[in-house]
């Protein structure tokens, strides 16, 4: 399963990512590979809990794209 992931840069540095489809997932790391990192793991660990729990796994339905646009 493939779920769309948010990465966004903080103010403060580093950066936070979050997952649209499964909110309780989010992290954040002082680089972008430690917050890909972070997030795999939070949404691995996640979707064991709800595994073990006997739930049906959340189907990710979020559908990112990017649309370009000509800059002034």
């Amino acid at each position: 399963m493939q779920y769309v992931v948010i990465i966004e840069e903080t103010e403060e540095g580093g950066y936070s990512a979050y997952v649209p489809d499964l909110p309780v997932c989010f992290t954040v790391g002082d680089t972008l590979d430690e917050v890909k990192t972070n997030i795999k793991s939070a949404i691995e660990l996640y979707l064991e809990e709800i595994r073990e729990m006997g739930m049906v796994l959340p189907l990710p339905k979020t559908i990112s794209t990017l649309v370009a646009i000509q800059a002034a």
